[in-house]
């Protein structure tokens, strides 16, 4: 089996079988491509370890990073693992292959007082009944009051609030589900939101969806009388929690470029994206005197030592704290 063929294979088998997202399988698919690139559509079987060692060779030449070196190094681990387990190669050459070790590098965190100056600001914004300020600053309360991933956010449905109790159920990586508590201010954002803005949003997309009775641009579907029916332009909004402007389900895109706007400038950085208020609220947690295994079970992590970054992160706050403040620091 050629290699280009056995990718497309490991692809659909991480797919498939395993149920990884479909972030996740992308990332892995151009790792493999980068591979593929740099030894040609070869028969699998004749790739040895030199040949991988000289596609990692050339690869640190051109400047790549070790962290992005020990991910696709692991990536074509996994990849030649599933060949020998399918019996496509009869050994490994990817066991003789060395990861750079990379440093662990910690995550940017908003202080309590930033992330206090900045949903105060969109409450007061949302105070005036715009529906997507309303909307923002749901959604701002909820990323941070609950330490849930963008996607786990966009992919809300209403059933999935539980507003008496304060709990979201959220899908996770592999299709984990979990529920997760969040305070008193994200649920009252959240209700005013969906009582006085949402609906508002949803009607945007009602209307985009009804086509007239004549004209039109040849998408127009007919009822027996000829007249214009109503078509859903965005499937699934009608049960998603946070729509956009136009009423569909809301993306990934647009809350980064919520976050890159409002959250950013506060906080006195340019690369902060919204995987920030998820470390924001795992630090924040921590600080309070949260269980590690807590956080862990909220933030939906499969190990604990993914978890382990936020106590790095409170050390060096307490670190720095004590730097400033202690007369003989």
């Amino acid at each position: 089996m050629h290699l280009t063929e056995a990718v497309e294979g490991y692809l659909a088998h991480l797919s498939d079988v395993r149920r990884l997202s479909v972030a996740t399988v992308r990332s892995y698919r151009s790792d493999l491509a980068h591979l593929a690139s740099a030894l040609g559509d070869r028969v699998l079987a004749d790739v040895d370890v030199e040949d991988l060692r000289e596609w990692q060779w050339q690869a640190a030449k051109s400047g790549q990073s070790k962290a992005t070196a020990a991910r696709r190094a692991s990536t074509v681990r996994g990849f030649f693992a599933w060949a020998v387990e399918e019996e496509i190669v009869a050994s490994d050459p990817s066991q003789r292959l060395v990861s750079p070790k990379r440093g662990r590098t910690l995550p940017v965190v908003a202080t309590a007082d930033a992330m206090e100056r900045v949903l105060a600001a969109t409450a007061e914004h949302a105070a005036g009944g715009d529906p997507v300020a309303l909307r923002d600053h749901a959604l701002l309360e909820l990323l941070y009051g609950s330490g849930a991933r963008v996607s786990e956010v966009c992919a809300l449905d209403l059933d999935d609030v539980d507003h008496e109790r304060r709990t979201v159920l959220l899908r996770g990586k592999g299709d984990k589900d979990r529920v997760v508590p969040f305070g008193l201010p994200a649920a009252r954002a959240l209700e005013a939101y969906l009582v006085r803005a949402r609906p508002a949003l949803r009607a945007r997309a009602l209307e985009a969806s009804t086509t007239p009775d004549a004209g039109g641009d040849g998408a127009a579907t007919r009822g027996p009388n000829g007249r214009g029916k109503t078509r859903e332009v965005a499937p699934g909004a009608g049960r998603a929690v946070f729509l956009g402007a136009r009423g569909a389900r809301l993306g990934p895109r647009a809350v980064h470029t919520l976050v890159t706007r409002t959250v950013a400038p506060s906080v006195g950085t340019e690369v902060l994206g919204p995987h920030a208020l998820r470390h924001s609220a795992a630090t924040h947690l921590l600080d309070g005197g949260a269980d590690l295994r807590a956080v862990q079970e909220i933030l939906g992590h499969a190990s604990l030592g993914t978890t382990q970054i936020y106590t790095h992160v409170s050390a060096e706050r307490l670190r720095e704290a004590y730097r400033l403040a202690h007369p003989r620091a």
